[in-house]
This record gives C-alpha cells, sequence and structure tokens, in this order.
C-alpha cells in the first residue's frame, strides 16, 4: 500500500471511529437515569461487607515510578485535597504504591477516624517474598495496621492466576491474619480480567471502562459482559479511566452518566487535581439523573 494510501484510510478509520464515539455519547446524553445518585452514596464491596463511597479519590493520574499528578501536589497539598472530600462524604483513598501515594494518605489519615475510611492500594509484586515485603513497608508507610483492599496492580497475562499463586497465597494469609480485608487485582488486558472474573479468589477487581473504549482492554460492550459475570459472582467492581485518561475530559457528564447507568459499578475512582475539580464532579455525579 502506498504511503498516500495508507494515509487517507487511516485518516478515515480514525473519522469513523470519532464519529461512532460521538454517537453513544450524544445517545447517553439523551437518556435518564433511572435513580438518584451521589459521590458520597454508601456502597457494598461485593461480598466483602466493606463499605465506602461511590466515589474514590484517586491518587494516580499519570501514575508510574511512585510520583503522579496527585503526588506532584506535595504530602500536604495532596492530603488537604483528600480531607477536603471526606469533608464531602468520600470516604474512599485509592492509593498504590507506584503512585508514590502512601505518605500522602498517611498525612490525611491522622485526621480522621481510621474505621471511617477505606483504603485501597496496589502491589506489582509477582512472587511470595516480594508480596510479604509490600504488605509489611505499605503498612508502615501508610501508618496503619491493615489495609482494607490490596490488589495485585496492572495483570496482563490471561495465565496470571496460576504463574503469581504465590502472590495470592500471601494476600489470603494476610487477610486470615487480618492485616488486611479484601483482595483482587487491577487488570490491564482481557485476558486477564476474563481469568479475574473466573477466579474465586478475586475478591475485588478494579476494571478499566468508559463508552468510547479510551485506554481499555477491549470495546466497552466486551468489557461490560465481564464485569456483569464479576458482579454476578459477588465480586467487588471499582471502575476506573471513567473519563478515559482525559480523552473525555470535555464529555465529562456523559461519560459519569454511563458509568452511573450499568448498574454493574459499586464505586469508581476519579483523580481530581485540585478542589475545584473535586467539587466539580461531586456536583455533576449529583446533577447526572
Amino acid at each position: 500500500m502506498k504511503r498516500r494510501e495508507f494515509l487517507v484510510r487511516t485518516a478515515q478509520g480514525l473519522g469513523a471511529a470519532w464519529l461512532a464515539s460521538k454517537g453513544v455519547l450524544d445517545a447517553i446524553a439523551a437518556t435518564s437515569l433511572s435513580g438518584k445518585f451521589n459521590a458520597s452514596d454508601t456502597v457494598v464491596l461485593g461480598k466483602t461487607g466493606i463499605k465506602t463511597s461511590r466515589l474514590a479519590m484517586g491518587t494516580g493520574t499519570v501514575g508510574s515510578g511512585h510520583h503522579s499528578n496527585q503526588t506532584a501536589l506535595g504530602i500536604d497539598g495532596l492530603s488537604r485535597l483528600l480531607l477536603h472530600g471526606y469533608d464531602q462524604g468520600l470516604r474512599f483513598f485509592d492509593s498504590a504504591d507506584a503512585y508514590g501515594s502512601h505518605p500522602h494518605v498517611a498525612e490525611a489519615l491522622k485526621h480522621v477516624p481510621r474505621d471511617k475510611v477505606t483504603i485501597l492500594t496496589k502491589t506489582w509484586a509477582r512472587d511470595a517474598a516480594g508480596a510479604r515485603a509490600d504488605l509489611d513497608r505499605f503498612r508502615r508507610e501508610l501508618g496503619t495496621d491493615y489495609i482494607d483492599v490490596c490488589l495485585m496492580h496492572c495483570l496482563t497475562e490471561g495465565d496470571w492466576t496460576e504463574r503469581y499463586r504465590s502472590v495470592m497465597d500471601v494476600l489470603s494469609e494476610a487477610k486470615e491474619k487480618g492485616t488486611i480485608r479484601a483482595h483482587g487485582c487491577s487488570c490491564h488486558s482481557i485476558g486477564a480480567l476474563r481469568a479475574a472474573a473466573k477466579s474465586p479468589w478475586v475478591e475485588v477487581d478494579l476494571a478499566r471502562i468508559n463508552p468510547i473504549g479510551a485506554h481499555m482492554d477491549d470495546d466497552p460492550d466486551t468489557v461490560v459482559s465481564v464485569l456483569r459475570e464479576m458482579k454476578a459472582a459477588g465480586k467487588g467492581v471499582i471502575g476506573m479511566k471513567i473519563l478515559g485518561q482525559g480523552a473525555l475530559r470535555d464529555r465529562q457528564d456523559e461519560a459519569l452518566k454511563y458509568a452511573l447507568s450499568l448498574n454493574v459499578l459499586d464505586s469508581f475512582t476519579i483523580g481530581a487535581e485540585s478542589k475545584v475539580e473535586q467539587d466539580d464532579l461531586v456536583r455533576r455525579i449529583a446533577a447526572a439523573a
């Protein structure tokens, strides 16, 4: 294929995808939700018994290498943002070792009752020794005796339930000891997501979902079908990439309405970078109906 023909076909494909996405968003905008939702609604994560808020405060926008847009605010800046959300009824702190946000969460925890917030974090450990070391270090960094939800971070392998069985065993042992309250995973491929849906070990799953398929494991319909399988099995399902990693920044209302309309997400996490953004998210969720 000649370069000019390739460029033309690529442009046509991108144009078709954009039009399809726009059509989906316009259809969502025209629909109405069956009920009223608030960011501070109390939800239960699957069968774990863990009660928390519908909206989790994400700390990992562009998060990697122990850094994120939120941790760039500094320990005082991010802890104040978390406490601002707490004052609005948000009780879910979404952190991870990869984001470097544990010290920031620890500072916020000094000012609120520990049993009133849900702490979720994630480990990149792929062997038993690493998982044990992470759990000990995480609790020290977070300044807490226990972690509510600990996930295996960013799984991509379809056979991860066999390949990383030793890590699963460590997390199961930690739950028995009360070090964590629930375990699960975050998935970054459709194969890993399908494996998580079928695994009785997974109690909580963090899954990428938005109406246009931006930064997702597969197209929205395919992903939603797997999430429904998880939901039917009693797993806690938490949505991420709700705004498509910024792709839906200008269509936030439609993206939020989509997430709320699925009836499959117990909660979802979004990382605000300022009090103004956080207040705006809370307002938009309340106005979605």
